[in-house]
């Protein structure tokens, strides 16, 4: 079974290009993160015609996530439990929810596609809320675990954190900004600690996933690792190989994230009415 994630950067924009590459690459579950539409936005058709099904949680233009399955996806759950809010409070001061986070259960496989917070700069709200916003993950990570220590489970999608030096193009370029600082990266780690690891790094040691658009980074493959697949001991007793598919930055409109992607060992229920493609 394939499983793969993608921040895509609107999906509305980018279908056709998703949906080749999911019918090309064999792919049988995707993680899409930052979607940015509503579920009445949602070009669902093209997904359809390739042979997917889709879930999504999506509330504005901004952020959003989404899976696309061509297996049967259960236990669909928009964001985990002790997820904080961000924004204007409410009468009760609470903070509004934002599409950040999916869950969906594919093969007795727990999945989460997730959009970290990016938190902007050091010092800023946002920054606050990034962090109590990963504390709260890795909170539900364990008792999750600790629930069902059996079932495989994988948090995919934009992590907004650089875990390594490596993991950008020049760190001093970095110094005094988000991604890199200290916090952010115990914060990564601290995923590791509740029994997590990262599934591709193994396979795959070096390479990005997130090139802006500005000032021609990908030409000069000025780039950041920030899209991860964090698994369970489980899950990464399955992983059979790994890949960052870097072509997907080249070509007409592409993302500014390239998808990245896992093979499992896993059984799956052949459907005889899925769409021949050639």
């Amino acid at each position: 079974m394939r499983i793969a994630t993608w921040n895509v950067n609107s999906i509305r924009a980018r279908v056709d290009r998703v949906a080749d590459w999911l019918v090309r690459e064999d792919v049988d579950v995707l993680a899409m993160q930052e979607i940015k539409c509503k579920e009445n936005q949602f070009p669902f058709e093209q997904f359809t015609a390739a042979g997917y099904e889709v879930e999504l949680h999506g509330l504005s233009q901004w952020n959003g996530v989404a899976f696309a399955s061509r297996l049967p996806m259960s236990e669909v759950t928009k964001d985990f439990e002790n997820m904080p809010g961000f924004g204007v409070a409410a009468a009760d001061g609470t903070l509004p929810l934002e599409a950040r986070a999916l869950g969906v259960t594919v093969n007795d496989v727990r999945l989460w596609s997730l959009y970290v917070p990016n938190g902007r700069e050091l010092g800023h709200a946002h920054y606050d809320y990034k962090l109590r916003w990963l504390a709260a993950l890795s909170a539900d990570t364990r008792a999750w675990i600790a629930a069902n220590p059996q079932q495989p489970l994988a948090l995919m999608g934009d992590w907004n954190v650089a875990p390594l030096d490596t993991d950008v193009w020049d760190i001093q370029a970095f110094e005094g900004s988000t991604h890199v600082s200290a916090p952010e990266r115990a914060a990564f780690n601290d995923f590791m600690d509740a029994g997590l690891s990262d599934v591709v790094r193994p396979r795959i040691p070096t390479g990005y996933t997130y090139w802006d658009y500005k000032q021609l980074r990908f030409p000069r493959n000025e780039g950041m690792r920030i899209d991860f697949i964090l698994g369970s001991q489980p899950f990464s007793d399955k992983v059979t190989n790994a890949g960052i598919d870097r072509n997907e930055r080249k070509g007409d409109a592409p993302s500014d994230h390239v998808p990245v992607w896992v093979d499992l060992d896993v059984e799956t229920e052949e459907d005889e009415d899925r769409p021949m493609f050639w």
